[in-house]
């Protein structure tokens, strides 16, 4: 249709309307010019309110007022950026913009997981923390009279699972929360159930996975979703320090009477379990170490802030007396970090008190204790001649990773090694028995929860927080390198320890991130499933 025809036609139309003689068709046509026009000026307005304003469209006052005052709030920001940006030198711009990076990445991280903010799992938390009691403390070892409590411990496990599974589901809709930690440790479990058949010795690659390694990664999967409240968390975690007290005031009275049990010259506290030998008691040690220096630090009532100090102090003189070299270089590597995060505003005075401290340490630890560091660097130091077996140990399990990148099978490490003993390193110990795979699992395991430790830590600093969950981000982060350190020299990787410390490190961001506001679910059981379904089907 040519354009003049149609103008005159839109022309009759509009003059018809204006006399009251348009059809239906031709009214509807114009009420929604009209709406679409008013909607148009309106959508304008808002994403242009500073446009040059037409004689039909001025608005009324209120609005004139709010958008000339935006425009001042534009404009005088504007010009504060620009003068920051002028002021700032090129080192400092670029170190802001490594800072906002650095936070859109915490953020990142802090957000990824999704926590379920329903309550729940109070039998399940008893459970497991009478099961704790039994793997920790081991009664029947330490008072004869508990003997009958020896096999209590299975029995408490599957208890806990019974009544776990059943609250889980109906809570959360799921049998786990699948945060990074548990995805990595998924992944250890079916690479051991895969590489069994092909294992070395079938028996002894059943044997390590049906104890301890299974029940480690069941209870692991009870803590990550169960410690959901501070309460829970710290009820487990003063477990872990009791232990520590125990094993420390013990080893002391024995190391004071003269009862050096182990080489000669060393104390182990005989209750077996996870601490068989010094070095896996002096591991506990300097795991909580940290951690009962960070939580009195934070401490609000002086009385505990003290009862905290003097645990830490305990934990050390505890750890000396073991000789154990893996236990002192993990303290060193925690005390470090301790020491570079808590004394990030005054770094210099930090480390030279550090340095101070760690003096009057050596000075303070027992006899011989000098010479047994030095044997890490003089083999020949060693009575014994445990530093030349455990070098030879590493390079066997390097060699025996290399040889077999996706593993020999669990446990079965003892079968290629020297003298049929363990790899003395829990690394080569995954990554010879598991594989590559296996010891990527492992680290990521590990890695990912301290990097979102240190996420919250930095959060916080920024905000000026210094409160519970500050220092013990920075405590949890220190026990993780101090275990990373101290289990290089110890084939630990299937037992409780990490995955205890790990699990306090996912409850502790589980709860930061609820009670912070940085990321809630609303759970969905499996009742409110059905019901949602039911109801989509009946609607078609």
């Amino acid at each position: 249709m040519p354009a003049d025809k149609t103008k005159s036609l839109d022309y009759k139309s509009l003059s018809s309307v204006k006399n009251g003689g348009a059809n239906s068709r031709d009214q509807s046509g114009l009420k929604s010019q009209k709406k679409s026009k008013k909607s148009e000026s309106f959508v304008k307005g808002l994403t242009n309110p500073f446009r040059k304003i037409q004689k039909q469209e001025i608005p009324s006052e209120p609005m004139f007022e709010e958008n000339a005052a935006r425009a001042e709030i534009f404009v005088s920001e504007s010009k504060i950026e620009k003068e920051k940006k002028e002021t700032l030198t090129y080192a400092e711009e670029q170190k802001q913009k490594k800072e906002e990076k650095r936070s859109i990445r915490d953020f990142k991280l802090l957000s990824g997981d999704e926590w379920l903010t329903r309550n729940g799992h109070t039998l399940t938390y008893i459970g497991l923390y009478l099961f704790s009691i039994l793997v920790l403390f081991r009664p029947y070892e330490i008072i004869p009279s508990l003997s009958f409590l020896s096999a209590t411990a299975f029995y408490f496990a599957a208890a806990t699972l019974l009544i776990y599974i059943p609250t889980q589901l109906s809570t959360e809709g799921t049998l786990t929360v699948f945060s990074t930690e548990v995805k990595a440790i998924l992944v250890l479990t079916f690479l051991a159930l895969v590489t069994m058949p092909v294992s070395k010795d079938v028996g002894m690659a059943w044997e390590t996975f049906n104890d301890p390694f299974i029940k480690v990664v069941l209870m692991f999967i009870v803590m990550v979703n169960v410690l959901r409240t501070r309460r829970r968390l710290m009820g487990l975690v003063w477990l872990s320090l009791a232990i520590g007290i125990y094993l420390s005031y013990t080893a002391w009275d024995m190391y004071l009477r003269g009862e050096l049990n182990a080489e000669g010259y060393r104390v182990t506290v005989e209750i077996g379990g996870m601490f068989g030998n010094p070095n896996d008691m002096a591991l506990h040690l300097v795991i909580m170490t940290p951690i009962a220096l960070c939580l009195g630090i934070a401490a609000k009532n002086n009385l505990m802030r003290l009862v905290y100090f003097v645990m830490t102090i305990l934990f050390i003189a505890g750890n000396f007396v073991t000789y154990s070299r893996g236990g002192f270089l993990g303290l060193i590597a925690s005390a470090g970090v301790l020491a570079w995060k808590i004394g990030r505003k005054s770094r210099l005075n930090v480390a030279l008190a550090s340095i101070f401290s760690g003096a009057i340490v050596l000075l303070l630890a027992p006899g011989n204790y000098g010479l047994r560091l030095l044997s890490i660097f003089i083999p020949g130091l060693d009575p014994v001649g445990s530093s030349d077996q455990r070098r030879e140990l590493l390079e066997r399990s390097i060699i025996v990773s290399l040889r077999n990148p996706w593993g020999i099978g669990i446990g079965n490490f003892p079968i290629v090694g020297i003298r049929n003993l363990q790899s003395h390193n829990a690394f080569t110990q995954v990554s010879s028995e598991l594989g590559c795979l296996g010891l990527a699992a492992y680290l990521i395991f590990m890695i990912s929860p301290f990097r979102k430790l240190g996420a919250i830590e930095r959060t916080l600093f920024k905000k000026g927080e210094s409160g519970w969950f500050y220092y013990l981000a920075i405590g949890l982060q220190a026990s993780i390198v101090g275990y990373m350190v101290s289990s290089f020299f110890n084939s630990v990787a299937y037992n409780w320890f990490v995955y205890y410390l790990i699990a306090y490190a996912v409850a502790f961001r589980r709860i930061y991130s609820l009670e912070k506001g940085i990321e809630e679910v609303q759970a969905e059981s499996i009742k409110e499933k059905v019901s949602r379904l039911k109801n989509v089907w009946q609607n078609g």
